[in-house]
């Protein structure tokens, strides 16, 4: 791709101008749906995905900085990441039928219930807030890790490493 129709390809974007989609999706639609059936075998899925890929693109133009990464970098990680909280979502949809159905709430006594973990929101004020606020979003607002990173206005990458190190550190307070 030439140097000349990227950067009128971002102009275009940073002025909300709908071209900069046609040229977009003209120019790199097939690159992208390429890095998502990497992850997504299932071709209409992958279509599925390259489509929500660009209008996250289209959301979120504003916010690209050539001086961080390259468009294409910038369009691949989109494309990259919708794939992955595809198939995080297909999972987690999958999981929960099944627990629906083997399900052994009303089985539960008292005796079973642990109590310290019943005070997990005492313990995660005790984390920094940094990761309290990661945790909370993913866990008791229950968004997406996208959807945090969206709404926070954090990095993704920071998204998952906050919650990584911050449930480290709710593990050490449960098994000291």
């Amino acid at each position: 791709m030439s140097t000349t129709l990227e950067i009128e390809i971002v102009e275009l974007l940073k002025n909300g101008d709908k071209k900069a989609m046609a040229l977009l999706y003209e120019n790199y639609s097939g690159s992208l749906l390429g890095v998502i059936k990497k992850v997504i075998a299932d071709n209409d899925l992958a279509q599925d995905v390259l489509q929500e890929s660009f209008i996250k693109i289209w959301k979120n133009a504003k916010s690209y900085n050539p001086e961080k990464a390259k468009l294409f970098t910038w369009l691949y990680r989109i494309a990259y990441n919708s794939a992955i909280d595809k198939i995080r979502s297909t999972n987690n949809k999958s999981q929960k039928e099944v627990q629906i159905e083997d399900s052994n709430v009303y089985k539960l006594t008292t005796n079973s219930l642990n109590q310290d973990t019943l005070d997990i929101k005492k313990h995660l004020s005790s984390l920094d807030l940094k990761y309290q606020i990661v945790i909370n979003a993913l866990f008791f607002e229950g968004m997406t890790q996208q959807e945090a990173s969206d709404e926070l206005d954090i990095p993704l990458g920071t998204i998952k490493s906050r919650l990584k190190i911050g449930l480290r550190e709710l593990k050490k307070i449960y098994n000291p």
